[in-house]
């Protein structure tokens, strides 16, 4: 192994321990909460496409940590050289560009849910710019240059804080559906409890 990334990359061990580990725990987490909303089947209004809305805002969520996961592993690795490095890196960010691009064609295509401009942003532009973060990184990353590293990590950081991001919104989605569904369940039993008042002689 090069001698100088090897001092590179020892700085920044303790780090990519911990975004690994944060990575690894919250995919744990996301298998947990969907189990937990296919236990409490909901169905909001609109919702016709439940396959097309998962593939996209459910199952990005896994990718992303995923990825996390393997940048923090990889900067681990004892690699021989910058370049098989550098290759990896950008394998890794061209894949995930091709990756937000899939997912946004399946968001366009979904008829379960309106997307806003949230959305937008958390879904598609914020990972497509951690990617293209780290596609950039990888090609500037060379001997004796730390900068590119900063902004991997950056990228790491910033797939976490999508990720979580993405996983509490749809938490957060559906149990705002099922309060509205348990409240109209509610209504809809309460006006066939009540009994119909009137005159007397329309009673009689």
């Amino acid at each position: 192994m090069d001698d100088v990334l090897r001092s590179t990359l020892d700085g920044w061990t303790n780090f990519y321990l911990i975004t690994g580990g944060a990575a690894a725990a919250l995919t744990g987490l996301q298998f947990v909460v969907q189990t937990l909303l296919a236990s409490e089947p909901v169905r909001p209004i609109g919702a016709d496409d439940p396959e097309g809305g998962i593939a996209a805002f459910s199952s990005p969520t896994i990718v992303h940590l995923s990825l996390a996961l393997v940048i923090s592993a990889l900067v681990c690795v004892p690699w021989p050289g910058y370049q098989s490095m550098r290759a990896a890196l950008a394998l890794l960010g061209a894949g995930g560009l091709g990756y937000v691009g899939i997912v946004l064609r399946r968001a366009r295509a979904q008829q379960s849910y309106a997307p806003v401009f949230e959305d937008w942003l958390w879904h598609f532009l914020l990972p497509g710019a951690a990617y293209g973060g780290l596609m950039l990184a990888a090609f500037f990353f060379h001997r004796g240059v730390d900068g590119p590293l900063f902004v991997v990590g950056a990228a790491t950081l910033l797939l976490l804080c999508v990720a979580l991001h993405n996983a509490w919104d749809t938490v957060t989605y559906f149990t705002v559906s099922l309060i509205r569904r348990d409240a109209a369940a509610s209504g809809a039993a309460t006006e066939q409890a009540t009994p119909t008042t009137g005159s007397p002689a329309a009673n009689e």
